[in-house]
């Protein structure tokens, strides 16, 4: 009886998942305490600190790309190692930083590799198990990344504190470390079901022509238009809150204190849902968490053009139910992008990530570019992320209508 349980029940490897699924956000979270003192220290501007971030995102989009094919040709496992290489390398020069220009230069290689996690953990999830066991694993998994906001600055300005800016990225040279270390000894094997070897079997796609058949289903490209914009609406606030924060007399401990409600939020919105996934199906629970993000963007710019400029209060509590809904889109999305190509999983979540983070990229530099108009610009980009939700939730309703016209013709 035990071993039948064993079975259907297989031991998940949670805490690895999530700092594999954490590790990009820890790179971009944990200095952002540390932005003015990098300004200072660095003799450069707000504007180039802030590209800093933004190029991050952007090595994190062109990585997406590149990690699918060739973990297909290589191997997951051989891969991912790899990749916690490059992250390693990319955050020594970092930490080595003499000039803005260099740190740049190091931010991008880090990304790159940091890339590499964020690919492999979900391919490994959608191959490894059934649909019903993925989901659940991506409603435990991805609330724990809103542990990052929170924690990482916080961990992030007490070691620049005491120890210097440098600090905050040999810390995550040490993390990067220990996950290369722990990722050795996963095992990455995956049994194939018939219909599945069939399709390997088969002819072979480019992997261009995989991106086009991907781009093909609405079920992907909506679920990924909502993804990326909930997704770059969060970048927004996260390059623009330091600077507005700053503007506004708080120090560097209390912009990391500030990302402690936002994450409490995050993971109860994530484990509600995961919570109501067990009873109800995601397609009943999506529109009501896309509402709730709809109506707190609302809010925030309605706060950034009429309120009070010297308080983060007022934008920060509607920032809390846009992050508490985010906590619960995010699994939905991801996995239900994701659950129709199980074989070619890696490339799929490749190109999901590649246009989420290209997202978070335009957005996170619209906001850098206009930091002079101060939290009015990064409210008006959030906005503009609930505009993209409702394009991408307009063809996930399209696609399921049209499923049950077929459904119905057929019966």
């Amino acid at each position: 009886m035990n071993s039948k349980l064993n079975k259907v029940e297989p031991k998940i490897p949670y805490i690895w998942l999530a700092g594999l699924s954490m590790l990009g956000f820890l790179a971009t979270d944990m200095y952002l305490p540390a932005f003015d003192t990098l300004r200072q220290d660095l003799a450069t501007s707000s504007q180039m600190i802030g590209w800093s971030l933004s190029i991050f995102l952007l090595g994190m989009a062109i990585g997406q790309l590149i990690y699918g094919p060739i973990s297909n040709a290589f191997g997951k496992k051989k891969v991912l190692i790899s990749s916690l290489a490059i992250f390693s390398v990319g955050t020594v020069i970092c930490a080595m930083s003499d000039s803005v220009e260099l740190l740049l230069a190091g931010r991008f290689i880090q990304s790159i590799g940091a890339a590499g996690s964020t690919i492999i953990w979900q391919s490994f999830v959608i191959e490894k198990y059934d649909d019903k066991t993925s989901q659940r694993v991506f409603a435990t998994v991805m609330p724990l990344v809103a542990l990052s906001p929170a924690l990482a600055p916080l961990l992030g300005a007490v070691l620049e504190a005491h120890l210097g800016w440098q600090s905050i990225f040999y810390c995550l040279l040490l993390i990067g470390i220990v996950w290369s270390v722990r990722s050795s000894l996963i095992d990455f094997s995956v049994k194939k079901t018939a219909s599945q070897e069939q399709k390997i079997k088969g002819p072979k796609e480019s992997i261009l022509q995989q991106y086009v058949g991907f781009l093909k289903s609405k079920t992907f490209s909506g679920n990924m238009i909502i993804y990326a914009a909930c997704s770059a609406a969060f970048f927004a606030w996260l390059t623009g809150s330091p600077f507005a924060m700053s503007a506004m007399g708080y120090s560097g401990t209390d912009i990391g204190l500030s990302y402690i409600p936002q994450t409490i939020a995050f993971i109860a919105g994530g484990y509600s849902c995961r919570h109501l996934l067990s009873r109800y199906d995601s397609a009943l629970i999506l529109p009501w968490l896309l509402k709730g993000f709809l109506l707190s963007v609302i809010v925030m710019l309605l706060v950034a053009v009429m309120g009070p400029t010297d308080s983060i209060i007022p934008l920060l509590i509607p920032m809390c139910f846009m992050a508490a809904a985010n906590g619960g889109i995010y699994p939905i999305v991801a996995n239900n992008a994701l659950a129709t190509f199980k074989t070619n999983s890696a490339s799929a979540s490749g190109l999901l990530n590649f246009l989420q983070m290209m997202l978070c990229v335009i957005a996170s530099a619209l906001v850098s570019w206009f930091t002079e108009y101060g939290v009015i610009a990064m409210t008006a980009v959030m906005m503009l992320q609930g505009v993209l939700v409702i394009i991408g939730y307009s063809l996930i309703a399209k696609q399921r209508k049209n499923e049950q016209l077929n459904n119905t013709a057929s019966a």
